[in-house]
C-alpha cells in the first residue's frame, strides 16, 4: 500500500463533505482503499533493508531475484497454446502462424495479425477486423491480448525529445524515451527509442535517477517492444534506431532483452547495427550475451578508471572488480569481433580530471579494449549532490583521451526539460507525493460519477 502524507486523507474527505451528500461521503469512504490499493502498484520504493552505501547481501539478493525472475520469463516467450492466456506483440510471423493454425484458421490469418501488429501499429485484437470476428472473439475469450501498455502520460522537451510514461497491465509504470534527431537537407530523419528493461533497477549507482527508486520486476518482451511501437505510433514515422539504455539494467534480463532484440530486428525490421545493449556489468552476463553473436553494439557504462572510486559511484562493483569486468569485455571482443563503446557520466571533481582521462586511457589499453569512449556530461537529478562538468572541463577530458588515440565522442544532451535525459529516467510514480496526488485526482471522479 501507499504510506500516505499526514492530512491526505482529511484532504479527501474535504472534498467529499463540499458536495454535503451521505451517499457521496459513504462513497468516498468505500473507494478510498480500493482507489490507493489499485495506484499502490505505481509507487516502487526500495527493500527495506536497501540502503545508499556499500553493497551488501541485501543488494545482491535483489539481484538474484531480477535472475530468477528472467529465468521463469523465458518460459513465457512462447506463444500461446490454444485456449490458454498470452500476449502476441513480441511474437514472430511463424508463431503467430502457428497460432493461427492451432485455433483451426488458416496459416496466413497469423499474417495479418503481423501485419496489423508490426506494420499499422493495432491496439488490441478486436482492432484487427482483416481476421474473422469468431476468432478474434475466441481469442479474447482464452485471454489472448496483443500485450499494448496504455500511454499514461506525455511531456515533449523543446527540441522534440519525448518522455512517455506506460502503465502496464499491473498497474506498474515505465518510462521510454523518443529521440528524433535534427534533420538535415541531405539526410533521413532519425528515430531513436531509449527502452526500459526493468521496473525500476536494483544496481544503485549513486548518479541515476532510476538508482534511487526500487526494483519491482524485470519487463517481459511485449512490454519491450511495446515501447517502440508506442513511440513510432506518436511520432508517426518508422524508428530507426534503439538504445536500452532506460530503466534497468538489461544484463539481469537477458531473455527479455534477447527476444524483444529478435522482434525489433526481425518483426520490425530495425537494423541489428542500429541497436545498443547498455550494461554497468553484472558477472557472467558478457559471457552468455557473446552466445548470441550479436552484431549490435555492447556499451559498457565505466564511470571510472580505477576500482576505488568505481565502487563509491557503482556499489555493484564491489563484487564484479574493474578488471575483471575489462577482461570479459576482451573475451566479448574476441568471441564477436565486436567493438565495445564504453560510457563515461563525467561528474564535477569526481572523475572529470585530465589525469583521470590519462588513467582511463591507460587501463583501456592494459585490456586490448581501447576502441570508443562516450563521454556524458552528468544531468541533475534530485536527491544527489553530484554536479555537471563545465564545458572546458568536458572538451579537456575528450582532447586528453583522444591524443591517447582514444576515439571519443561526447553525447549530445536532449530532453532536459522532460526529464528524459540519460540519467534521468526515473518513474516519478515512485514518488509517494505523485502517487498520492493520483489517488486524489482518481478521487475526485468518484464524488462526480
Amino acid at each position: 500500500m501507499i504510506h500516505l502524507r499526514p492530512g491526505t486523507g482529511s484532504r479527501l474527505f474535504r472534498l467529499a463533505s463540499k458536495i454535503h451528500r451521505a451517499p457521496v461521503i459513504h462513497r468516498a469512504s468505500r473507494n478510498f482503499q480500493t482507489i490507493s490499493a489499485n495506484l499502490s502498484a505505481t509507487e516502487v520504493p526500495r527493500a527495506t533493508d536497501v540502503s545508499d552505501g556499500r553493497w551488501d547481501d541485501a543488494d545482491d539478493f535483489q539481484v538474484k531475484q531480477a535472475q530468477k525472475d528472467a529465468e521463469r520469463l523465458m518460459k513465457k516467450t512462447k506463444a500461446p497454446e490454444k485456449g490458454s492466456p498470452g500476449n502476441l506483440v513480441s511474437l514472430s510471423r511463424k508463431e503467430l502462424e502457428d497460432l493461427a493454425v492451432k485455433y483451426d484458421q488458416p496459416a496466413y490469418r497469423g499474417k495479418q495479425i503481423f501485419d496489423a501488429v508490426y506494420k499499422h501499429g493495432k491496439r488490441s485484437i478486436v482492432d484487427i477486423v482483416q481476421v474473422p470476428k469468431a476468432w478474434r472473439e475466441d481469442l479474447e475469450s482464452s485471454g489472448v491480448t496483443l500485450g499494448r501498455s496504455e500511454v499514461h502520460h506525455i511531456v515533449t522537451a523543446d527540441d522534440g525529445t519525448v518522455k512517455m510514461l506506460l502503465k502496464l497491465a499491473d498497474n506498474r509504470v515505465v518510462e521510454t524515451v523518443g529521440i528524433p534527431s535534427k534533420r538535415t537537407s541531405d539526410s533521413k530523419q532519425r528515430l531513436t527509442v531509449c527502452v526500459s528493461s526493468q521496473v525500476g533497477c536494483p544496481m544503485r549507482c549513486t548518479f541515476c535517477a532510476t538508482g534511487k527508486g526500487g526494483f519491482a520486476r524485470n519487463l517481459e518482451p511485449h512490454e519491450i517492444v511495446d515501447q517502440v511501437l508506442t513511440i513510432q505510433e506518436h511520432f508517426g514515422q518508422r524508428v530507426s534506431h534503439v538504445v536500452f539504455m532506460g530503466m534497468g539494467e538489461p544484463m539481469l534480463n537477458i531473455p527479455s532483452v534477447m527476444a524483444a532484440h529478435r522482434s525489433m530486428n526481425e518483426d520490425l525490421g530495425i537494423g541489428a547495427r542500429s541497436i545498443t545493449i547498455s550494461s554497468v556489468g553484472v558477472p557472467n552476463s558478457l559471457q552468455k550475451l557473446a552466445r548470441h553473436d550479436l552484431q549490435s553494439t555492447l556499451a559498457i557504462s565505466l564511470h571510472a578508471p580505477d576500482q576505488q572510486l568505481r565502487e563509491q559511484i557503482i556499489p555493484s562493483a564491489k563484487v564484479y572488480p574493474l578488471e575483471a569486468l575489462l577482461e570479459d569485455c576482451h573475451q566479448y571482443f574476441l568471441a564477436t569481433k565486436r567493438r565495445i563503446s564504453f560510457e563515461y557520466t563525467l561528474l564535477k571533481g569526481v572523475n572529470d580530471s585530465v589525469e583521470q582521462a590519462l588513467a582511463l586511457a591507460k587501463l583501456l589499453y592494459k585490456f586490448n579494449v581501447a576502441g570508443h569512449v562516450n563521454l556524458i556530461p552528468y544531468n541533475t537529478v534530485d536527491e544527489s549532490d553530484f554536479q555537471r562538468p563545465t564545458r572546458a572541463g568536458v572538451e579537456a577530458f575528450k582532447n586528453a583521451l583522444m591524443k591517447q588515440k582514444i576515439e571519443t565522442s561526447v553525447r549530445e544532451t536532449r530532453g532536459l526539460e522532460a526529464a528524459a535525459a540519460c540519467g534521468q529516467l526515473r518513474n516519478t510514480f515512485q514518488k509517494t507525493p505523485m502517487a498520492e496526488e493520483a489517488i486524489i485526482e482518481a478521487f475526485k471522479k468518484t464524488l462526480i460519477a
